[in-house]
Order: C-alpha cells, then structure tokens, then sequence
C-alpha cells in the first residue's frame, strides 16, 4: 500500500516533453519528402547508365557477331575543276527591219499588200496620187522640146533664102544710092548756075545719105547671115536645154518616191494606213521585216562578255530545240536597264523563226576547284545541316564501316562534287547508307 503513491510521486517528478505545434510537424514531413526526391536520380541515374552500357555492348557484340552486309561502292577519282552551264536570255529579231513610208506627203491611192504577206526585193507596195506630178512633167516637156529646136536653128545657121533675100535687099539699096548720088551730082550743077534753090539742094543731099545708112545696114545683116550664128548663143540655148531636162529628171524622182518599193525581201508585219489617207512626208506606212535571215539578241554580264570573242561558234536554244550560232558583235554600250553586254548572233534555222521568241544562250563556265564526284546516293545528313559519307575501310575479307564529313561544293543533277575528310581511292558506299553505321562489318562490291 505505501508503494503506490511513491511509484506515482516518481513519474510525476520526470520533466514532460514540451507539446510541438501542429505546422512545425507539417514543415518537418515535407523536408523529409525533399530529401526522399533527391535521393530518387542519384538511385536511378547509375542504374540507367549499367543498363545502357549492357544494351550498347549487347548491340556491338551483336553487330560483330552479325555477318558482314553486302554494300555497293564506288572508288573516289579526284578532278580539279568542273564545268558549269549557264543560260542567259534574250530575243529573236529579224537582221533587218525597216518602217517604211513616203518622202512626200500626198494621198494613198493603192496599198498593195496585207499584214503577213511575203514580198520580194523592188516589189511595188503602195502608191500616192500623181496627178500634179504628171501634168508638170508635160509642161516640162514642151518647153524642152521648144528650147531644143530654137538650139537646132542656131546650130545650122541662117537658110539659103534668108542669105539670098538679104543680097537682094543690099544689092536695091546700091542702085537706089547710085540714082541718088547722080541726081544730087545734077542738082549741085543747078544751083551752082543759080537754077534751083539751096533747099532743093538740101534735100537731095539728105536722100543720099539716108540711102547710103541703109545700104550700110542691110550689108550687116548680110555678112551676120553669111558668118553663121555665133557660138555664145548656141551655148546659151544648150544651156536652157539642160535645166529643162533636169528639171523633168526632179519630176521623175517625185514620180518613183510616189511609190513604196520593198527594199529587200521579207514579210509585212505592220499596215497602219489605207487607201484615202492624206499622209505626211515619213509617216509610217508599212512595218517590213526581212525574213529568213534572223539573229539573237542576248545579255551578258559585262565581264562573260570579255571572254566570247566574235566569230566564235555558240550554242542558242529556242523553244526545245538547239541551233548553232556564230557571235556577229558584241553592241558597245550596256543595256540601261539590265547593264548588260548585248551579244548579237547569227542564227542557222531551216524555217523562219517567229520574231521576238525568247532565245536562251548556253555558256560553259569552268570553275577550277578539286574535289570528287559521288552520287547524291552516298550523302548522309548530319547535325547541323553538316554532310557526310560513309567510308568503306578494307580489313582482310571484309571492310568496316568509318563516317567522314565532306562539305558539298556543287551540285549536277543526281551527282555531287565533294571535297573533306576523303582521299583518291577511297571506297565510298553508294547506296543503302540507312542500314550501315560506323564500325559495321561490310562486303564491298563494286
């Protein structure tokens, strides 16, 4: 009985533990939580790895034990450069191309051909109205053909009659003057005896001498007949004779410029003005490009342009088809829009083009660069947008697989030209490059 109350006064006396607060707890589990989190990669980490490493040794040992993959590959050939085709386009023209039209101005009377029609060299194409031409050249005429036989009378000199008539008239006068001088011989006589008066005298005396200017003058006319026409009036009316000629030849050339005439053969391509139309002296009449006879305009770049020499042989593609071309000229001065050379060729086509048909000139640029040819097969893509090929290693029997960067310099079709981590002979696969990887054990065939 007395040992009851000292086992209680016993644990009444041992201190109790101070009570915790309901959050401290709650703080106390999450850390415990954290800690737990931490803990969890440092277990699975290690334990990941030891399983990649058995699966990556499991796959080696499985790719060695593996018999060796039939793969195709091609020998690397080195090259120091390559060949590049590049196309420069221009237009196809006629080597000739001529606006047509009157010097004159006038009204059209006849045009004589249609848009498209084929025309040979000199062949009437249009005509004005001649009218006024026509009827000044007569005018012309006649005046010549006057002036000409005024030039033929004095070119033969005076008629036998006219010389004959004048001997007549100067033979009276002689006598006229003989009668005269022997009547005034008689009145002279009369009046020195007192008969008759000075004014009869007088007037005898005037009758002489007016007889004797006359005789005076027909004798002139006489010898002027007699010595033919003088050489200065031929020579003037010869003169008069030519300006009416060429004034008929002036009249003639207006004549021929009445009339469009096709200066070389070729096809219409232009009619702007019809029969009625009053037109002015070069206005277009007719748009004639010759025919056959076709060439190539084409741009260049100023510096290819220093490379083609004229007279070199070329290659024009028009449409689908290839013709050979021969550079005629290289034009001095650049295009102002494109700054472009402009190379002019001389095309041999069978049939006629279609003018203004796109031309495509070809040109092979060489670029010196070494390098190897593969197949666009044998490329394997990296990281980063990085290429490579893989490289078959001979070993014995068989050949293990080895990756090599090589860098892409140009691109032709399904082959590539490479240059990298690859040397001349190397055995490069050419197909199948999916089902390789580096180390693998392959069997080369070519």
């Amino acid at each position: 009985m007395t040992d009851a109350p000292a086992s209680a006064d016993l644990v009444s006396a041992q201190p109790r533990p101070t009570p915790v607060a309901a959050n401290d707890g709650g703080k106390r589990r999450r850390r415990l939580r954290i800690r737990r989190w931490w803990l969890l990669p440092l277990v699975t980490v290690p334990l990941a790895a030891g399983v990649g490493l058995q699966q990556l040794s499991q796959s080696t040992d499985a790719i060695a034990d593996a018999p060796p993959l039939p793969v195709e590959t091609v020998a690397l050939t080195p090259v120091e450069g390559y060949t590049v085709e590049r196309q420069y386009t221009g237009e196809i023209v006629a080597q000739r191309s001529s606006t047509l039209g009157f010097e004159q101005g006038g009204t059209v009377v006849a045009v004589l051909v249609q848009e498209g029609d084929r025309v040979a060299a000199g062949q009437p194409l249009a005509r004005l109205d001649t009218r006024s031409l026509t009827a000044q050249r007569q005018q012309l005429v006649a005046q010549r053909d006057q002036a000409m036989a005024s030039l033929n009378e004095l070119q033969n000199g005076p008629r036998q009659q006219s010389i004959a008539a004048a001997q007549a008239a100067v033979g009276d006068l002689e006598q006229q003057l003989a009668l005269a001088q022997t009547q005034r011989d008689r009145r002279v006589d009369l009046y020195d005896r007192g008969a008759i008066s000075r004014e009869e005298l007088d007037q005898q005396t005037f009758g002489s001498g007016a007889l004797e200017n006359r005789l005076a003058q027909a004798q002139s006319e006489l010898n002027e007949l007699l010595a033919g026409t003088r050489p200065e009036q031929i020579a003037a009316q010869q003169a008069r004779v030519r300006q009416l000629e060429a004034q008929i030849q002036a009249v003639d050339v207006d004549l021929s410029k009445a009339v469009i005439t096709a200066p070389f053969s070729g096809r219409i391509s232009d009619r702007p003005v019809d029969e009625g139309m009053v037109v002015s002296g070069g206005q277009t009449v007719l748009q004639l490009s010759e025919g056959g006879a076709t060439e190539a305009r084409i741009g260049v770049p100023a510096d290819l342009a220093q490379t083609i020499a004229v007279g070199s042989a070329q290659t024009v593609e028009v449409g689908e088809r290839t013709f050979p071309a021969i550079v005629t000229a290289l034009l001095p001065e650049l295009e102002s829009t494109s700054r472009t050379v402009t190379a002019v060729l001389s095309l041999d086509i069978p049939e006629e083009p279609i003018l203004g048909q796109t031309a495509r000139l070809v040109l092979q640029d060489n670029q010196a660069t070494a390098g190897f040819w593969l197949p666009s097969t044998a490329l394997v893509q990296g990281e980063q947008g990085l290429w490579s090929v893989y490289v078959a290693d001979p070993n014995g029997d068989t050949a293990a697989v080895a990756r090599q960067p090589v860098e892409i310099v140009h691109t032709e079709g399904d082959r590539v030209l490479v240059q990298g981590l690859v040397e001349a002979g190397d055995r490069v696969i050419t197909s199948g490059t999916h089902r390789v990887v580096p180390g693998q054990a392959v069997s080369v065939s070519n």
